[in-house]
């Protein structure tokens, strides 16, 4: 089976960006927060840092104490899409991007001559030749292989600025000394369940058969690392979305009840307005509140579809009565909140209420002059009061699946 797929991945992302941008950082272990407070976590570590054990959900107060010189910055999101549309130009003038698959990650499919070892590894120095003569500091690991998944397995051996080819006539041994958990899609509890079937190695993994893989996921994703083990590119139908939302760990500075209701305000808007942009509706909404040293809470509701944003918030404010009470300025504090659409569907799909035509219009009329205006003058130029103080919160974030469209969701 010939070479298919060149996977490139940024090493440390957004820390390598921040040493690009700021010269001072470079050398130095940096973590990326979300937010600067002692309470919160890494987003994302420097490779200096990760030499102290730093890593990715290493809280700041662990970090400090595994490295007492470490360097926080602040998460700035906007600035990492734009340099990643930057990369994705690079690559591009190199091969052509099959598909980018996060923030960080992209691959490329490889035809004709570029099938061939040498000439695989000669374009993935192309590429690395490239970004180096526009960026400093960010480097990424390539890794070749016959389908996307073994590629983005070799792209993870050997990390920094690696590259890692793997040919059909090295499976399944080449894959032999990884962890399970070494391989994409399997997590602690995937790992935890492939044990109580008796599968502790990759070893096992690979010799399993369809059905026993089958059995051991639930659900037909265990056919597919079957077949992704062996270098076939596994066949997926792709999905409507089925959900979308905003998450935040608030300063300290909001977190009590006010900060609480206000923040959810900010994600309940900018939420409405990213799914308008896609032409959706919601059918169920659910709200999130984590709090320090005591469970979460939430709230769902299912609602009449919709992508208005006076019933939507009339929804969060019905959660927010029920808002469990708590003293100020204890270990109780709320840190973190979410807000949560699902249920998504499109206009042609939803039954219309016939007794209620005017208003629906007047009030789809007024979401389409919001965002008209916010888009045109920039965020924040007109919103609903609930959100008025937490406009300068629950900025641009970067998910792992999602990135972000400047023009819709940007802070400016």
């Amino acid at each position: 089976m010939a070479l298919n797929a060149l996977y490139v991945d940024f090493n440390s992302y957004f820390a390598s960006v921040e040493q690009q941008l700021v010269p001072e950082l470079r050398g130095k272990p940096v973590g990326v927060v979300a937010v600067m407070a002692e309470t919160t976590c890494c987003i994302a570590a420097s490779y200096e840092a990760k030499a102290f054990g730093i890593k990715t959900g290493t809280g700041v107060r662990d970090a400090r104490k595994l490295c007492p010189d470490m360097v926080f910055v602040q998460a700035r999101p906007p600035i990492y899409v734009a340099l990643h549309h930057e990369l994705i130009e690079i690559v591009e003038s190199c091969t052509h991007v099959e598909k980018v698959l996060s923030i960080d990650e992209m691959v490329c499919k490889l035809t004709g001559s570029q099938q061939l070892p040498e000439n695989a590894l000669k374009l993935a120095a192309k590429i690395k030749r490239a970004i180096s003569k526009k960026f400093d500091t960010i480097r990424c690991s390539i890794g070749i292989a016959p389908n996307t998944f073994l590629a983005k397995t070799a792209s993870n051996m050997q990390k920094p600025d690696g590259c890692v080819l793997i040919e059909q006539h090295e499976l399944p041994q080449r894959l032999f000394h990884l962890k399970l958990r070494d391989l994409n899609g399997i997590g602690k509890q995937m790992e935890a369940r492939l044990n109580r079937y008796k599968i502790t190695t990759v070893e096992q993994l690979y010799a399993a058969n369809r059905q026993q893989l089958q059995t051991a996921w639930g659900s037909i994703e265990g056919e597919r690392m079957y077949d992704k083990l062996r270098g076939l590119e596994p066949y997926y139908v792709k999905n409507a979305r089925s959900s979308l939302g905003h998450s935040h760990v608030m300063p300290p500075e909001q977190r009590n009840e006010a900060g609480v209701r206000a923040v959810l305000h900010r994600l309940l808007q900018k939420a409405c307005m990213r799914m308008r942009s896609y032409d959706l509706l919601a059918s169920k909404i659910s709200i999130k509140v984590k709090f320090r040293d005591k469970p979460s809470w939430n709230m769902e509701s299912a609602i009449s579809a919709t992508d208005n944003t006076l019933r939507l918030i009339e929804a969060l404010e019905s959660f927010l009565q029920h808002y469990p009470k708590t003293q100020p300025k204890t270990q109780h504090e709320p840190y973190a909140v979410g807000v949560n659409f699902s249920g998504l569907v499109t206009a042609e799909e939803v039954a219309r209420d016939l007794f209620q035509v005017e208003p629906l219009e007047n009030e789809k009329k007024l979401n389409q002059a919001i965002d008209a205006l916010n888009l045109k003058f920039g965020k924040n130029t007109l919103y609903f009061g609930g959100a008025h103080d937490a406009l300068k919160d629950a900025p641009m974030r970067i998910a792992f699946n999602h990135i972000p469209d400047l023009k819709v969701e940007g802070d400016t």
